[in-house]
């Protein structure tokens, strides 16, 4: 019970390594507010994880993320609901393939205001809750194109590049109020996407990863689940491949 008496925020949190994070906060003895684009898609998450766990302290809403006062007002319903917030895993994204030479700027525009102003946002609203509590922990999903890049979509990469830059930067200047800021890099993961490609095309993705296979969205909540606690309380600002030392 690595998180025992501990409210989490998941951001991102009806699917894939979002509901991940969420299911592996409870397992682990936190309270925790999902958050999602749609309300149907929330109620949804959160019946299947009923289904599971009856006695689940977990409640769901769907903020736009693009706007800050609707985050803010998200916020302030969490913390009146769970009395604090300790956890802030800031999860949400859109990832993009399109080729320079076609690429609509206002699509460019959508994937950084989702990505990284998103980011920015939900941190401010916490930060102060944070602070007057005496601290907490903020995890933001980057991911390994934000090391390396990628032939296609280049707002991807370079959202995850300006996470990485908020990362460590809200790691410095919070650190004073003990809040720590860390993100976790994702590699190729059996998410929704991944399990709908073609099985030739995985083990193709595969024979590229050291470790010879995918990672399951269970493995990276894991790795959020051990920065959220109080096991990384003296690690802050650190960027935490999950990738399985994947070859690009």
């Amino acid at each position: 019970m690595m998180l025992k008496n501990k409210v989490a925020i998941v951001t991102g949190g009806t699917r894939g390594i979002g509901l991940a994070v969420v299911k592996a906060f409870l397992a682990e003895g936190a309270s925790v507010a999902l958050f999602g684009s749609r309300p149907e898609t929330v109620t949804k998450a959160l019946e299947a994880i009923k289904a599971e766990n009856p006695s689940a302290s977990v409640m769901g809403l769907s903020p736009d993320l693009s706007d800050y006062a609707s985050i803010e007002a998200a916020m302030k319903e969490v913390h009146s609901h769970f009395g604090k917030i300790d956890i802030l895993a800031n999860n949400a994204g859109v990832s993009a393939r399109e080729s320079i030479y076609d690429y609509d700027p206002a699509a460019f525009q959508s994937v950084m205001d989702l990505n990284v102003n998103s980011v920015f946002y939900c941190v401010k609203a916490v930060a102060p809750f944070m602070k007057e509590q005496g601290g907490g922990a903020i995890i933001n999903t980057s991911s390994m194109v934000s090391l390396y890049g990628q032939p296609s979509g280049c707002s991807y990469p370079a959202s995850k590049f300006a996470v990485n830059g908020l990362t460590k930067s809200l790691a410095r200047e919070l650190g004073k109020d003990n809040i720590r800021v860390n993100a976790v890099l994702p590699g190729v993961t059996r998410t929704d996407m991944v399990a709908a490609l073609p099985t030739e095309m995985v083990e193709r993705i595969s024979a590229t990863i050291p470790l010879g296979r995918v990672g399951e969205p269970e493995e990276v909540a894991n790795a959020f689940v051990f920065l959220a606690s109080d096991k990384a309380s003296y690690i802050t600002g650190a960027l935490l491949s999950v990738d399985g030392a994947t070859q690009v």
